[in-house]
């Protein structure tokens, strides 16, 4: 099965936010090219807020083009068997924190945003730090921090927090 077949039949199991959800179906029917960044207008993208084991606190990324707080995600790969396997790649690979799991149950959320590269249709998981992680800053990143659910609103904007109150649902 390919990255798209396998992005269409995780959207098509989501059942929150069904305009939106309908939004990706349709461009994914129209663009075979939809899961990468070289697709120009718009383009699958896979992310997941990172939370600590006592589930009290948010790994966020001070991303180094945007210069905004961020979850950890990104474009799609060519190695990426499943949308699931990207969202977690990318959450590895910015927080520099092995043996992450997402948490079941699939996506808890869809985001639509614009960037410099094009709109991103982002498809977003929520993933779990075990005891003793220890974050590493990559190279996509200006800072990476620890923050307590009740500072996020301070620090990112509003996708991130709507990102971590459908996680805190989903935990």
């Amino acid at each position: 099965m390919s990255l798209h077949d396998d992005a269409v039949l995780v959207l098509k199991a989501y059942e929150d936010q069904p305009e939106l959800r309908q939004v990706y179906l349709d461009y994914l029917a129209a663009h075979p090219d939809g899961m990468w960044k070289a697709c120009p207008d718009a383009h699958i993208t896979a992310s997941a807020l990172v939370v600590d084991p006592s589930r009290e606190r948010v790994l966020l990324t001070l991303h180094k083009k945007l210069r905004m707080w961020l979850q950890m995600g990104g474009h799609c790969e060519p190695g990426d068997a499943t949308l699931t396997a990207a969202a977690l790649r990318e959450a590895t690979e910015e927080s520099g924190i092995e043996g992450l799991t997402l948490v079941a149950g699939g996506p808890v959320r869809l985001d639509r945003h614009r960037t410099p590269c094009a709109w991103h249709l982002d498809v977003q998981y929520a993933a779990l730090a075990a005891p003793g992680a220890v974050e590493a800053i990559s190279d996509e990143s200006l800072d990476l921090r620890w923050f307590p659910y009740a500072e996020v609103a301070d620090v990112a904007d509003d996708s991130v927090v709507r990102l971590l109150e459908a996680t805190r649902r989903r935990l």
